[in-house]
């Protein structure tokens, strides 16, 4: 995408007051930055995950015209990294994740993930291993960010929404 200006969005812990921006890497995921940019502002229950480690996330409705394609993957995910992910509901439907509303298979969800911390490795013991696209780059405030995740880790994340909106 020669010639675009760099584009940036706010993540939040809107519950907790905590705001990061991150840069939006339409050089290496084009399709998935310009699904998501189109569809912002976004917000939804946060989760922590119980297997990728240090990560939050909050699911969406399929928001894309057409699903993006696996765009920059990483099965490794570094501190700041904002990934995409697109599973069919039968992937999250087991009572093992937790979530508190109906998942269930023919349906598709959207997992928007923020990764705080290293040591990260998507591997699920259901599914195998399960790359994301990664669309994104927190490029400020990702300590106060952690330490807020953290948080939401030993405190629990009921009544606590992430949410994604457009920088500016």
């Amino acid at each position: 995408m020669e010639g675009m200006a760099d584009r940036y969005i706010e993540v939040s812990l809107v519950k907790r007051g905590i705001t990061c921006t991150a840069q939006l890497l339409d050089d290496r995921a084009p399709i998935t930055c310009a699904a998501v940019w189109d569809a912002l502002p976004l917000g939804g229950d946060v989760y922590h995950a119980k297997y990728a480690r240090n990560e939050i996330y909050a699911l969406f409705p399929p928001f894309a015209t057409s699903e993006p394609p696996l765009e920059n993957p990483t099965v490794t995910p570094i501190p700041g990294d904002l990934c995409y992910f697109a599973f069919a509901g039968a992937e999250l439907g087991t009572k093992a994740y937790g979530y508190d509303r109906e998942v269930r298979p023919g349906t598709t969800l959207v997992d928007l993930a923020l990764f705080y911390e290293r040591n990260n490795l998507l591997l699920n013991g259901d599914v195998g291993w399960v790359p994301g696209t990664v669309w994104g780059r927190i490029t400020e405030g990702l300590e106060a960010m952690a330490e807020a995740c953290n948080d939401l880790w030993r405190t629990g994340a009921a009544g606590e929404t992430l949410s994604f909106r457009r920088a500016g």
